[in-house]
């Protein structure tokens, strides 16, 4: 005969024994916070909200783009930013800032070949004013086209000449000052070469010394 102290004590384990079973059910993702985890990207797709559908006609698509690109006065300050900001890169460029050079000027090696090249006055600075007078002297007098042509050949073997003779000493200097530099060779020499072919008022970048300095 059960007694009803008997009867609650056995109602209380029952309940027991199920929550109990349903807590060990529950996966290790639920414990403790009561849910499953949500996966990232189900996050981020949250956070961003509904995705707009595609565009059905060229029109939606049109009006859509206008529709982001913003008003007229903004896009005028915006392309008035980029300029600005091109402006102020190239400027940077031009002074020979590291940071802001390509590729190829970058670096302390080729800093020094640029100020070596620029505080001299080469032969091969000559090359594109004289053969742009040539050129003109070919159109303006055809009967001379022979001795232009003579010319020109004689200030090519000048040129090679000196380019050789020019990135040879380069890459001596080089390998004196920067000992353990890799940067040296052919296409150092040939660095030098252009640097010195180029008019000196459009090298770029511009030049820090003056033809004469010491460097």
């Amino acid at each position: 005969m059960l007694r009803r102290g008997d009867s609650d004590n056995s109602d209380k384990r029952d309940v027991e024994v199920t929550e109990a079973s349903s807590a060990s059910e529950e996966t290790p993702e639920q414990v403790g916070k009561g849910r499953p985890t949500p996966k990232r990207r189900d996050a981020e797709a949250k956070k961003r909200g509904p995705v707009a559908p595609a565009p059905l006609t060229a029109k939606e698509a049109r009006a859509r783009r206008k529709a982001t690109r913003g008003s007229k006065a903004d896009r005028k300050i915006e392309a008035a930013e980029r300029r600005a900001s091109s402006a102020d890169r190239r400027a940077r460029m031009l002074a020979g800032e590291d940071k802001y050079l390509l590729p190829r000027d970058k670096g302390p090696v080729r800093a020094y070949v640029r100020d070596f090249i620029d505080a001299r006055r080469n032969l091969l600075g000559l090359f594109m004013p004289m053969a742009l007078i040539l050129i003109m002297v070919t159109f303006a007098l055809p009967g001379l086209s022979t001795i232009v042509t003579l010319a020109m050949f004689v200030m090519m073997l000048f040129m090679v000449g000196e380019g050789v003779w020019l990135g040879r000493m380069i890459n001596n200097r080089v390998a004196e000052r920067f000992p353990d530099s890799t940067d040296g060779g052919f296409k150092l020499g040939w660095y030098a070469f252009v640097r010195a072919t180029q008019i000196r008022k459009l090298r770029a970048p511009k030049p820090r010394v003056g033809p004469g300095d010491a460097i």
